[in-house]
């Protein structure tokens, strides 16, 4: 497996530091989020295979530059994996998405597939699987379970992400040796109730605005995927 994590720059960790704060509003963690958010989907896309591409500049002169070789599409892991797709857009306006929901058993505390909707030519593409957290790493495990049931090579897929606990992604790493993890930090462990530390709460009630009372910054409104 290929994992590459951001380079730790003092800006990073100054975008993480405000967007990890407890106390910062939801506007200031959304644009936060979105900058980190932008600079991994960079680098995934850069992982990709590329080739020449020539081009003719307003001044008549050609420029010798490269374009990315492969059809790609991207697949959100719903509804945080959403976050991901604004600036996903921006990068590349046209590409396809997909989507797939996973949830977790409240009895069982498994995670079950509930629904999927994939381009139809996914086999054929290179996939950007973007999920901000991979904690115990059971509902990325199922995605990309997934994705290769639909004929996706492992080596094509490259799941995008936020957090990354050591566990997750070990068993990740075990199970699919040959694909690509782009993250933007490694977090220390997951505690007992499987939260990343030092973490960031609940990515997607952060992001999108439906923190919950009684939580630990929103961190026990859900559990842990």
């Amino acid at each position: 497996m290929c994992f590459i994590e951001l380079p730790q720059t003092n800006r990073l960790r100054a975008l993480h530091a405000e967007m990890r704060d407890a106390g910062a509003p939801r506007e200031v963690f959304v644009a936060n989020a979105n900058r980190i958010i932008r600079d991994v989907l960079e680098t995934c896309i850069g992982q990709m295979p590329y080739v020449e591409h020539t081009v003719k500049t307003p001044v008549g002169a050609t420029y010798v530059g490269t374009r990315v070789a492969v059809d790609v599409c991207a697949v959100s892991v719903v509804r945080a994996g959403e976050s991901m797709e604004f600036e996903l857009s921006k990068i590349f306006p046209t590409l396809p998405i997909g989507k797939i929901l996973i949830q977790r058993d409240k009895v069982s505390k498994q995670a079950k597939l509930f629904f999927t909707s994939l381009p139809e030519d996914i086999a054929q593409r290179h996939v950007i699987l973007m999920e901000p957290m991979l904690a115990t790493g059971g509902s990325a495990l199922m995605a990309i379970s997934e994705l290769i049931a639909q004929g996706v090579d492992e080596e094509r897929i490259f799941f995008a992400n936020i957090l990354a606990s050591p566990e997750g992604l070990e068993r990740v790493r075990a199970c699919h040796p040959e694909m690509t993890i782009v993250s933007s930090s490694v977090e220390q462990e997951l505690n007992q109730e499987a939260f990343m530390i030092p973490g960031v709460g609940d990515f997607g009630d952060r992001y999108f605005g439906t923190i919950k009372s009684g939580g630990q910054n929103g961190q026990q409104t859900r559990l842990p995927a």
